[in-house]
């Protein structure tokens, strides 16, 4: 009997052993994670309220990582408790948007990752936020609407299509050579309608290029001279002018993104590489085609300028929703585009 009771005992024993093993293995496992190894990327694409960052995270520390992205503040040392955005949960680099910054404010900003363990941070990286592009308002003596103006480069520029409307048509209407005018999706002829309706007030007004001119003839200098339709004190851009913008720009490859207001409200999606970082704020406004049709509301919007091809054609330019390009193009002047004014 006793002899019986012995060989009970010694598998309990075993099993006891086993268990003390395997949670001192489990503990030691837990005692091997370590917190994220990681570094801070470079700040980019700096504006007055916006910029670019991001970080690589080389080892999760043996936990799968939870939460990564940047956090900055105006303190050197900004941390998960500041403003932070959230972008995924791998290892590897990863790039992040900061918004909501102050124009001409120095900002310290680092990348971060969490696991099981804690939270560890990247070295932090300093940068300056810029000027505010906008120098002003204007108005208009002839029809007192005001107008947001931006400097961009060495130019200054209505961030607004023009509106003033001293004459309206329908859009069957057509004409190289009579000024027409236009307000998207109206087909009537009387003016103070046709500024009661939401696309005068958000997307100005449609001229031919006659309308445009206001009799003056084209030209392709830099500044083109030409008042045109536009007030006192301002003038039409020539396509050399809207060259010097998309040069500063860094050409019309990517230009078109950083004249593009963000978002979907104006743009149809993807509205892409959108950042209007230069206040210029182009939205989609469509245009009149030469059928007399408006065509393209949300994805594409096109402006004069008052350079002639030599051809009968005249040079403008356009947006699109889907890529960042500044689009040049040559069409006949009975199109209706918009106009923005460049100072003088």
């Amino acid at each position: 009997m006793k002899q019986k009771t012995n060989l009970l005992i010694y598998p309990l024993l075993l099993m006891g052993l086993l268990l003390v093993f395997a949670n001192s293995c489990e503990e030691k496992d837990d005692d091997d994670f370590v917190i994220p190894v990681l570094s801070t990327s470079g700040v980019t694409d700096i504006t007055s309220t916006t910029a670019k960052c991001g970080g690589n995270i080389t080892s999760d520390g043996g936990a799968e990582v939870t939460a990564r992205g940047v956090c900055w503040s105006t303190n050197p040392s900004p941390t998960i408790s500041d403003n932070k955005t959230t972008d995924g949960i791998s290892v590897g680099v990863f790039s992040s948007s900061l918004s909501g910054l102050s124009p001409e404010t120095t900002y310290y900003v680092r990348a971060y990752a969490t696991n099981i363990v804690g939270t560890r941070y990247g070295d932090a990286i300093t940068f300056t936020t810029k000027e505010n592009t906008s120098v002003g308002s204007f108005t208009d003596s002839r029809d007192d609407n005001v107008y947001q103006t931006v400097s961009i480069g060495n130019q200054v520029w209505m961030a607004e299509n023009l509106k003033y409307l001293p004459m309206v048509v329908n859009p069957a209407l057509d004409s190289e050579t009579t000024p027409c005018m236009y307000i998207y999706d109206y087909e009537g002829s009387n003016i103070s309608d046709a500024k009661a309706t939401e696309n005068y007030t958000t997307y100005g007004v449609l001229y031919n290029w006659p309308a445009a001119m206001d009799v003056s003839v084209g030209s392709a200098t830099n500044p083109s001279g030409v008042q045109g339709v536009c007030p006192d004190g301002w003038h039409l851009p020539s396509d050399a002018e809207w060259t010097e913008l998309t040069d500063y720009l860094g050409g019309n490859n990517v230009a078109g993104g950083k004249l593009k207001e963000t978002g979907t409200t104006h743009w149809n999606s993807p509205n892409t590489g959108a950042t209007n970082e230069t206040g210029f704020t182009a939205l989609a406004g469509g245009y009149r085609d030469s059928n007399g049709v408006f065509y393209n509301l949300g994805n594409h919007s096109y402006w004069w300028s008052t350079t002639e091809d030599g051809s009968g054609n005249v040079s403008y330019c356009g947006l699109n929703c889907d890529n960042s390009e500044v689009s040049r193009y040559d069409g006949r002047a009975n199109l209706g585009f918009y106009i923005r004014c460049v100072k003088n």
